[in-house]
């Protein structure tokens, strides 16, 4: 098993069951702390006697550096080998749990979560790239199906596993979990996945690498920092640093001719345009909720963590009952139907979380989040293909890099932006007169969500203009997302 692999991809399950279950480990270890770090939020807050909008930069910091990497993990595969760039992510991702866990001060948690992220990065869109080359070409479609489990479950267990943790153990536990798992799943790796053959790489997007960051972190911190004030020094640096870079970027992304970081040229199709668009919103929405209501729940309701992150189970629990529907009915009737649908369940969730105050009890929840559940699982698997089908063709390869890199970005503004949000609105309603606790903030917080579903409202508006693309490549167009996941 620990030879060159060949050519071919393996003949049978029972050859690929111990690979397999290598990368599974790997994934579910990294995509359950996308979503572990969020109950811990208030927590942190007063351990380090630090605020939400400085913490938040543990949950933006993570998807950026996350971002960061993701375009990066082809042309890493390509000149190192998959096998051996995955192991390292995984020893990286390790490594930064360890580190994040003995932080004595929220700047060194960040810097660490950070580290965490540039590990996390790249073990999604490689365990999906290796898991296809290794498939038998005739089982590809229900291995990879298996491959979904780990994605649908991590992020419901993270919230309820972080909440256990922190409410009986420690937060530091939240990181230090990842230590056996990541071992663990280092030995499985080296032992049991095979070496594939490397593919010949093009010459780095070094500026693209310096660009894009740049450009994204500093949108970020403007957005934060506008929540003391948007004509400050620093939130001014950071909006014109962060533009700045971002029109650099999207130039040297145009113009460079051969494997730019971001293949941005897929945006000349109106059809590939509209349909990231309403991705971008669904994303904005859907993790600012998640981001949010553990919050609001804990320290305005008085829940534990473990309480507030048991909440995540009822939009769990819809997501996975209606995505493997949202994908069927896809072939029938394409996204507009199922995303306009999903897209209006999502608004009214996320109206009814408006109408809920501090005083209320906690099954009011129950309704709403499964609302957001099954609106998510309508569209997201119908707006995934939808973007595959309606990228030119010769371009079509490139596609998931860009819409998985350009998601974590999405998620730091989402957090970022709603954060800055809840500040300034609870800083209006006091001034207002009211008691900065816990009414200017339960304020505030309605504010937040009403402004999500007017958001999500818009994103409805957009998707009435997507039209069905044609589907003569559909077949080698997902083919390619699959190998390309990296």
């Amino acid at each position: 098993m620990q030879s060159e692999a060949p050519e071919l991809p393996f003949t049978s399950m029972r050859q690929l069951v111990g690979p397999l279950i290598a990368i599974i480990v790997g994934i579910f270890m990294v995509i359950l702390d996308s979503t572990a770090v969020n109950v811990a939020i208030p927590v942190l807050v007063d351990d380090f006697h630090s605020t939400l909008t400085m913490v938040q930069w543990t949950v933006t910091g993570y998807a950026l550096a996350q971002a960061a990497v993701i375009p990066l993990s082809g042309w890493m595969t390509d000149r190192f080998g998959s096998k051996e760039v995955f192991l390292l992510s995984l020893v990286l991702f390790t490594i930064g749990s360890v580190l994040c866990a003995t932080a004595t001060t929220v700047d060194q948690l960040i810097t660490y979560r950070i580290l965490q992220g540039l590990g996390g990065g790249m073990v999604t869109p490689i365990a999906f790239a290796m898991t296809y080359r290794l498939s038998p070409p005739e089982k590809a479609g229900s291995i990879m199906g298996l491959m979904g489990m780990p994605i649908l479950l991590a992020p419901a267990l993270g919230p309820i596993i972080s909440g256990y943790l922190v409410d009986y153990v420690k937060w530091e536990w939240i990181f230090l979990i990842n230590l056996p798992v990541g071992i663990v799943g280092v030995i499985l790796v080296g032992l049991l996945l095979p070496k594939l053959p490397r593919k010949a790489s093009t010459s780095l997007d070094i500026l693209g690498i310096i660009l894009g960051p740049l450009a994204f972190s500093g949108l970020s911190y403007g957005l934060s920092e506008g929540s003391t004030s948007w004509s400050s020094d620093k939130t001014i640096i950071g909006l014109v640093v962060g533009g700045a870079s971002l029109i650099g970027f999207v130039v040297v992304e145009l113009l460079r001719k051969k494997e730019p970081l971001l293949e941005l040229r897929v945006f000349r199709s109106p059809l590939f345009t509209r349909g990231i668009i309403v991705q971008w919103v669904l994303q904005f929405v859907m993790f600012g909720i998640i981001f949010t209501v553990p919050f609001f729940m804990q320290k305005l309701m008085g829940m534990t963590a473990f309480h507030a992150g048991m909440w995540t189970l009822p939009q769990a629990i819809a997501a996975g009952l209606f995505m493997p529907i949202g994908g069927r009915l896809y072939d029938r009737i394409g996204a507009r139907p199922l995303v306009l649908t999903g897209l209006t369940i999502v608004t009214v969730g996320a109206y009814l979380i408006s109408r809920i105050d501090p005083s209320d009890n906690a099954i009011m929840f129950l309704l709403p989040r499964a609302l957001l559940g099954m609106g998510m699982g309508l569209s997201f698997l119908a707006l995934n293909t939808h973007l595959i089908q309606s990228a030119p063709s010769n371009l079509v390869s490139r596609v998931t890099s860009l819409t998985s890199a350009a998601q974590q970005v999405v998620t730091s503004f989402s957090v970022a932006g709603l954060t800055t949000l809840i500040v300034s609105r609870t800083n209006h309603h006091a001034a207002a007169g009211e008691k900065p606790m816990p009414d200017a903030m339960s304020h505030a917080f309605h504010d937040t969500y009403l402004s999500l579903a007017g958001l999500a409202i818009l994103g409805l508006i957009l998707a009435v203009t997507l039209k069905r693309p044609k589907v003569s490549n559909s077949t080698d167009a997902q083919q390619t997302h699959m190998v390309d996941m990296g």
